[in-house]
């Protein structure tokens, strides 16, 4: 399997390339759009074609290079099915894996960050990889303040449904604001500080409750930005608009 980990440093997001080494088809999980024209040449530079981009959540911190990177490829975008939305190519729901060539990529409902959070699990052949989004971070969890989040929620995903994956599991967050890259579900169920180590709802409550994070800088024109697949909204800053222009780069 082809896999690369990206990196998009304005909002600490991790973007995932994933292809058959087959038939060279390819996806890439959580897009950014400030780094779509670098995705569209890492694919382009490996000799691969782009099926697919694949959404975990309606984000609310960056807007996503979706519908760039399908008006540069001719990709399809692929998303949780449970946000309806009318721009999704191939809705995605959990028992039905999305299949890319020889990969096949199962979707897991794990609501809590957002309703229709979704992760993904994928059997490499040689070690279960989970793509988290921002439900299960390293050492952390995305945020339950807004977007109907919900504390309790997302601590039965994380608990009754990733933890109960293979210990050996790889998970491969959305998110690191510490340079980290990879960690594994034995690693979060020992010592996770919200999540690992036995803790509780009632813990994790509180410490949701208390964390006072503030709101996302992004948030107000990222998430209308996020529910058309990535066309930038009017209240877009000056200053953030320069990923919206859809030049086509130069073949060759």
């Amino acid at each position: 399997m082809v896999f690369r980990q990206l990196f998009e440093p304005v909002s600490s997001s991790y973007t995932y390339l994933l292809a058959c080494p087959i038939t060279k088809l390819a996806v890439l999980i959580d897009p950014v759009l400030g780094t779509s024209d670098r995705d569209f040449q890492i694919v382009k530079d490996l000799g691969l074609t782009l099926a697919f981009t694949l959404e975990t959540h309606i984000h609310a911190d960056h807007i996503t290079g979706g519908r760039k990177l399908k008006l540069l490829t001719g990709s399809k975008l692929a998303g949780p099915k449970l946000e309806g939305l009318a721009c999704v190519d191939h809705p995605v729901e959990e028992g039905i894996p999305l299949e890319v060539g020889s990969l096949r990529i199962h979707p897991l409902h794990t609501p809590g960050h957002t309703a229709t959070h979704h992760s993904y699990w994928l059997d490499n052949g040689t070690q279960p990889m989970l793509f988290t989004g921002d439900a299960l971070l390293i050492d952390g969890c995305g945020r339950t303040d807004f977007q109907v989040g919900d504390a309790a929620t997302l601590y039965r995903s994380v608990i009754d449904k990733l933890f109960t994956l293979p210990d050996d599991t790889l998970v491969y967050p959305g998110h690191d604001y510490q340079g980290r890259c990879v960690s594994s579900i034995a690693q979060e169920k020992r010592r996770n500080p919200r999540l690992g180590a036995g803790k509780t709802l009632p813990e994790f409550v509180e410490i949701m409750s208390n964390l006072n994070l503030p709101k996302p800088l992004m948030m107000d024109f990222a998430i209308p930005g996020n529910q058309t697949c990535g066309q930038c909204p009017p209240n877009i800053p000056p200053e953030l608009k320069g990923p919206c222009e859809l030049e086509m780069p130069i073949q060759g």
